[in-house]
């Protein structure tokens, strides 16, 4: 079992106390569900290409275009 988030140790609280607790409480839940959530992680795009996946073979001139 949880232990609750709010005890009250000493006293009773008025209608006005309870009321002023219970706006605190709300307005806290508010604020954390309004938190946005993390944006996903963008993987950085590799900028150079392998060799093996670049085409061979251009045409008969190729070779010379390399030059």
């Amino acid at each position: 079992m949880t232990e609750p988030l709010v005890r009250i140790t000493r006293g009773t609280l008025t209608d006005d106390e309870l009321a002023a607790l219970t706006a605190v409480l709300m307005a806290r839940a508010a604020a954390v569900q309004a938190v946005p959530a993390a944006s996903p992680v963008v993987e950085p795009i590799a900028r150079w290409q392998r060799l093996e996946r670049r085409p061979v073979y251009f045409s008969p001139f190729s070779w010379q275009q390399a030059a």
